[in-house]
């Protein structure tokens, strides 16, 4: 590929996270609009943020290694399809049931779409320097969806009404549908993978039952809680047992024994529970306690966006240059000091001082992205960069989907903020035992044993 359609192939693959990303930024702002209207409470408004990262996550990992085995492309093309008129339908819903269903139509399009071309992206960029950058690229397109999401969602919230927000998606997805077919190419794995549906279910079991048990438990009870964590626990040894007796897993569990790719996980789950909550919590803590409209609530998260913006590519230019340690370390730090301030908001906290805190949480989570993705998919064999780039995604949607549940669930927004200075600490805890000497060389060592072929069942073993 020349370098122009090298880069054209990056436009159109940020075209999808754009649309991806801004539903989540734009569905924010409107949740108290959306509640209103639909007469949801809480809970319900958890749920249609949570439905969506749900299936996102549950459904990544199949889209990824789905798209290495038919064709990249093929199935982009078919998640812009779905998603769009997921979109679609989401304008359409009548009420608070049919939204959150219509929301899971939009997951499954979306989950076609990240992965994959994360993946397209790490096929058409092979130098490790030129990728660390596209990836930069990439991760300030997240700054960018948030940047237009809250803004554009308040300015349509307000003049319109909430079901706007969901038709920005249909020209963006028509656009993007069409330059796929018209310039990316096809790529696949040179062996196809077998479906692992045993393995699919247990991880839909575990999320769901993990993410209901959360958000369901303060008004139905401890019962029901225990309950639900008693068989997420076990869906999750029953998915470690399973995976490692195939082939030709659906997660492959030699990715983990790789200190970077396991600490990328980590920090992603930690790194997107923290915006899940600042999300969430925001717009409630602007437009419910502070009475400001839709669309002043999303101008005043414009400095997390710019400031992501402009973080991101540096960030993966200093992946690209000195490694993931330095951004890694500086998003830990951020994020933690930011819950910290955060959780000491009040009501009469001066606006300047208040968007002065979110500078700070908009450089440690533009930091953040691109260490995680580069680690998630750097060094892995190519034939399995769709897995491993969707693992990554799966872990950021995951710990969104945690982020709001336990923001939802916690007794105060300022518990909910400390509880976000942890998942700052965490990430800065990671990010330091995870990208020294020790850690490059299991790296390494994973690297060797993933060329050799599909994993060792135990019954072989």
């Amino acid at each position: 590929m020349t370098r122009r359609r090298r880069r054209l192939v990056l436009l159109i693959c940020c075209m999808s996270l754009l649309i991806v990303s801004l539903d989540n930024t734009i569905v924010n702002v409107a949740l108290p609009s959306l509640g209103h209207d639909l007469r949801a409470p809480i809970s319900g408004l958890q749920w249609t943020v949570d439905a969506y990262t749900l299936t996102l996550a549950s459904l990544l990992m199949l889209a990824g290694s789905t798209a290495d085995r038919i064709g990249r492309r093929r199935t982009f093309q078919t998640g812009l399809v779905v998603f769009t008129a997921g979109s679609l339908l989401c304008s359409l819903a009548p009420s608070l049931g049919w939204l959150v269903a219509a929301r899971i139509v939009q997951a499954v399009g979306g989950s076609m779409l990240n992965p994959v071309a994360m993946s397209i992206i790490t096929n058409t960029f092979t130098d490790r320097r030129e990728r660390a950058q596209a990836i930069g690229v990439w991760g300030g397109v997240t700054g960018i969806s948030m940047a237009l999401g809250p803004v554009v969602g308040g300015l349509l919230t307000d003049t319109v009404n909430w079901r706007a927000i969901f038709w920005i998606n249909v020209p963006i997805g028509l656009l993007a549908l069409f330059l796929t077919w018209r310039f990316v190419p096809e790529s696949k794995a040179p062996s196809a993978r077998r479906l692992d549906p045993v393995g699919q279910v247990l991880v839909i079991v575990l999320l769901g039952t993990l993410t209901y048990g959360i958000i369901e438990g303060p008004a139905a009870g401890p019962g029901v809680s225990a309950a639900c964590f008693v068989v997420a626990a076990a869906a999750l040894a029953a998915l470690v047992v399973w995976e490692l007796r195939r082939p030709e897993p659906l997660i492959d569990m030699r990715f983990f024994r790789s200190a970077p790719f396991s600490g990328a996980a980590v920090m992603a789950v930690s790194g997107f529970a923290g915006l899940g909550a600042f999300l969430f919590l925001n717009t409630l803590y602007l437009q419910s306690h502070r009475g400001l409209s839709a669309l002043a609530a999303g101008l005043c998260t414009l400095p997390v966006a710019a400031i992501t913006t402009i973080v991101g590519p540096l960030s993966g230019r200093l992946v690209g240059t000195r490694g993931p340690r330095v951004p890694s370390v500086v998003a830990g730090v951020c994020l933690a000091v930011a819950g910290a301030l955060l959780s000491q908001v009040t009501l009469t906290t001066p606006l300047p001082l208040l968007l002065g805190i979110y500078v700070i949480f908009g450089v440690g989570f533009g930091m953040l992205n691109p260490p995680i993705t580069n680690t998630a998919v750097s060094g892995m064999p190519l034939a399995q960069a769709g897995v491993a780039a969707a693992v990554a995604s799966t872990s950021r949607q995951v710990g969104q989907s945690l982020g709001v549940a336990i923001a939802g669930s916690m007794a105060s927004s300022a518990a909910a903020y400390r509880v976000n200075a942890l998942y700052g600490l965490i990430v800065l805890a990671v990010a330091l035992l995870t990208t020294g000497r020790w850690a490059r060389a299991t790296a390494e060592r994973t690297a060797a044993r993933l060329t050799e072929g599909p994993q060792v069942t135990l019954s072989q073993g």
